[in-house]
């Protein structure tokens, strides 16, 4: 019978070293820790000095933020091709710590799904919320608020498809309607715990097809008349509450739904191009030839991704005819002007900041003098394929009580954004988040 092995000290010495070299490899191998798939950009904010002489007097202060948290049903790497965080596990940790760290008072949050994941944090967060989709989407809009700080009193919700913008003819010419979206805006009154004051938030996202500029348009008139109906529903007292606005808007500051909601003129160029999408979806009218599946996919977003990309064009639709009810240019600014001239916090508070023209969006795009929407970020969504402006903060004060705002989230420069977002360590969303200090005085 065979002696048992024994090992030698050799033996035992290189046994020994295996294991100490297996265990600093297991080390070097160790999942990374909690808080490094949660890494962002850090932000940084701007001090507006003028308004913060008035921060410290009596009133209403809140920290608002909205951003558009890119849906997971809407991801597909071919919109996204540098993008390096797609699946939902990559993302979500930085979309939690963005919500966490601006410590906002109230969230506007757009293309929120997975609701399962989200709501927990919410809750942990000290939030309490309102959410609400369109029929049949698979993503909706969020309105969270801090529990500690504001109690909903009232709430509603809009669908733009079945907004009447006009009392003659039958109902579709009522509407006025270029093609039904599916798109919502929400609305809450928020009563603040400690006084009889508060605030009215509205947050949407409207209808994405570049083409469909009129519609558009035609949705950002009815939900500012929507939210200025909604205040004089209330109480006395509510009657003379602020509102805001915000949400992902889907225009740029040079397009012709910006300039009616902030009181501009329509320039010819902007003119032109609202004539050019008057016109009718076989969404709205099924006698419309279409081209089958593709109807379904432009209700989606989408994105740009060529010269003959069909979402730079208008397919499945026929021109407008006078019995279909669309507004013309002077019932549109009607539309507009019956509820008052929001003004945008950005455009607004950028302006007193010295340094700020270097990251806004006429740094990059020509504005007339004179008019609104040079000074709104440089960018607020940033991809491969599409770098725009699309969301903001608009604020529609009450009689009496004018906001000053105080701080503002600093956009980032284009640099930051790599290759195009989402992106690890920098943002979990192809939309980058605007906050805003905003302050209004007893009234």
């Amino acid at each position: 019978m065979a002696k048992p092995y024994q090992p030698t000290p050799e033996d035992v010495a290189k046994a020994e070293q295996r294991r100490l070299k297996k265990e600093q490899a297991n080390l070097n191998l160790a999942p990374k820790t909690d808080d490094e798939p949660s890494a962002i950009l850090p932000r940084e904010w701007l001090e507006i000095s003028i308004s913060s002489q008035t921060a410290n007097t009596s009133g209403q202060m809140i920290r608002l933020m909205t951003w558009n948290l890119l849906a997971q049903s809407l991801v597909r790497r071919e919109l996204f091709p540098t993008s390096d965080c797609l699946k939902a596990g990559q993302r979500e940790h930085m979309i939690y710590k963005e919500i966490n760290s601006l410590k906002a008072t109230i969230c506007c949050l757009q293309e929120v799904d997975r609701t399962e994941k989200l709501f927990p944090q919410l809750e942990k967060a000290g939030y309490a919320w309102v959410y609400a989709a369109g029929p049949r989407k698979k993503h909706g809009c969020l309105i969270a608020y801090r529990k500690d700080a504001y109690q909903c009193v009232r709430q509603k919700v809009v669908a733009y498809d079945d907004q009447e913008v006009r009392s003659e003819g039958d109902g579709q010419a009522r509407r006025g309607s270029s093609f039904r979206t599916k798109n919502i805006g929400s609305l809450v009154a928020l009563r603040r715990l400690q006084g009889d004051d508060g605030i009215i938030i509205a947050t949407t996202h409207l209808f994405w097809h570049p083409a469909y500029t009129y519609e558009r348009a035609r949705q950002a008139g009815i939900l500012l008349r929507e939210v200025t109906s909604f205040r004089k529903e209330g109480t006395v007292v509510e009657e003379h509450w602020p509102c805001v606005l915000a949400g992902d808007f889907n225009f740029g500051p040079d397009d012709p739904a910006y300039s009616l909601l902030v009181g501009n003129e329509l320039l010819p160029v902007q003119k032109a191009r609202i004539q050019s999408s008057r016109v009718v979806h076989a969404t709205i009218d099924p006698s419309v030839s279409t081209s089958g599946a593709a109807v379904a996919e432009e209700e989606e977003e989408g994105a740009e991704l060529g010269e003959n990309d069909p979402d730079r064009i208008t397919v499945n639709a026929r021109a407008a005819q006078p019995s279909d009810g669309l507004l013309s240019d002077a019932e549109l600014k009607g539309l507009f002007r019956q509820s008052g001239t929001p003004t945008s916090a950005y455009d607004a508070g950028q302006r007193l900041y010295p340094s700020a023209g270097e990251h806004t969006f006429g740094s990059r795009v020509p504005i007339p003098e004179g008019r609104c929407g040079a000074f709104e970020p440089i960018y607020t969504s940033y991809t491969h394929y599409w770098q725009a402006v699309l969301d903001y903060i608009f604020i529609l004060d009450a009689p009496g009580s004018e906001v000053s705002v105080v701080r503002l989230a600093k956009p980032y420069s284009k640099e930051s954004f790599g290759e195009g977002l989402p992106r690890k360590g920098i943002c979990g969303s192809d939309h980058i988040s605007l906050a805003a200090d905003l302050h209004w005085p007893t009234v």
